[in-house]
């Protein structure tokens, strides 16, 4: 598999895998930017913070997930249904391991107007 660079209005996505059972990405998210508040509704994905300061908002989830600040080498999960966003504090390089199914976003907001 060849390495993928997508260009995202928050930073950049690079896929570095992707089988039909697991799925690699890197984040480069900008400082002041936010990916979109978004579920999966099949994905599943850990996200480790890799460099930088992360605020991850899962607003309305059961009490072990909340709002909080990641610090680098903090890493946390997300099973389907999970609504989250990743807002960088600071430049921030995430890791995200996920299962394959990539193109399973709902967006719920998005400050960049992509549906």
């Amino acid at each position: 598999m060849s390495v993928t660079h997508v260009p995202k209005p928050w930073g950049e996505e690079i896929l570095f895998a992707r089988t039909g059972r697991y799925a690699g990405k890197i984040l480069r998210i900008r400082a002041g930017e936010s990916l979109s508040l978004q579920y999966h509704e099949r994905k599943e994905e850990s996200l480790y913070l890799y460099q930088g300061s992360l605020r991850l908002l899962l607003p309305g989830e059961a009490p072990d997930l909340r709002d909080r600040i990641l610090e680098p080498g903090e890493a946390v999960h997300l099973p389907p249904g999970t609504r989250h966003r990743m807002e960088a504090l600071t430049d921030c390089v995430v890791f995200e391991v996920s299962t394959p199914e990539l193109e399973d976003v709902v967006r719920l907001e998005d400050r960049y107007g992509r549906a």
